[in-house]
């Protein structure tokens, strides 16, 4: 559905991103197909073809702040941020950073969690883009997203 819906029906890049990425049957839990992407970041190519679909899409979208979600959004995120001149803000899990943080909580399909951020990174009028691996429950998406709406001051941005 994303490929059609942003252009990228057959784009021969997806077929080499989609096999470098290794499902892993009932990891962490029983009934969890883990999509690894440790064995695309081995592969050059489907490496640099990933970054390449998003700085092709979000490249002259006025996109000021790349947000990665930890951990897997810190490979790709800071890669697309320079790539698109944007600066790179990592959504870490509780107690990773130093200073004064915001956080907000969420549900994961086998849990819970807390993404934060420091305190300032986000300034009135910046655009944002959310990067993580994948999207399961939409949990810490959406969590995500409310953390940097209220680091920018109760507004989407």
């Amino acid at each position: 559905m994303f490929a059609a819906e942003n252009g990228l029906r057959g784009d021969p890049r997806l077929q080499g991103i989609s096999k470098a990425i290794r499902v892993v049957p009932d990891f962490p839990i029983p009934g969890i197909m883990f999509q690894d992407i440790t064995t695309l970041l081995l592969d050059h190519k489907a490496f640099k073809d990933t970054v390449d679909i998003f700085v092709d899409r979000y490249r002259d979208m006025g996109i000021s702040v790349v947000a990665g979600i930890e951990a897997r959004g810190f490979v790709f995120g800071p890669s697309i941020a320079l790539a698109i001149g944007a600066k790179f803000v990592p959504l870490r899990k509780p107690n990773k950073l130093p200073g004064e943080v915001i956080s907000e909580a969420y549900v994961l399909e086998y849990g819970t969690d807390r993404l934060e951020m420091h305190v300032g990174a986000i300034e009135p009028g910046e655009r944002a883009l959310v990067i993580d691996d994948l999207v399961a429950t939409g949990g810490t998406l959406s969590a995500a997203v409310r953390l940097l709406g209220r680091a920018h001051g109760g507004r989407s941005c």
